[in-house]
């Protein structure tokens, strides 16, 4: 059986990647955030998950770059209750 797309997991990949942009772009200074660039990663990255995960990705990718941040406390920046997504 082929595989989809390039890796298999081209949507996954592609979900994280943008999830991880928005998160590392929105550590910028408020200044240098290119906003309508990331309103559109935003859209891009609704656009690829699935509905109501937004959230969940974001808070996913900004324990991922700051892996010394308590999880449970960015899960609920995102407004994911108790860590548990």
């Amino acid at each position: 059986m082929p595989r989809k797309g390039i890796t298999g997991h081209d949507e996954w990949v592609v979900t994280e990647a943008l999830a991880t942009a928005l998160v590392a772009l929105e550590q910028l200074p408020p200044q240098h955030q290119p906003r309508a660039h990331m309103d559109d990663v935003r859209k891009l990255l609704a656009a690829s998950c699935q509905h109501g995960t937004v959230n969940l990705h974001l808070a996913q990718a900004k324990c991922r770059l700051f892996p010394d941040l308590d999880p449970a406390t960015v899960y609920q920046e995102y407004g994911l209750g108790d860590g548990q997504g």
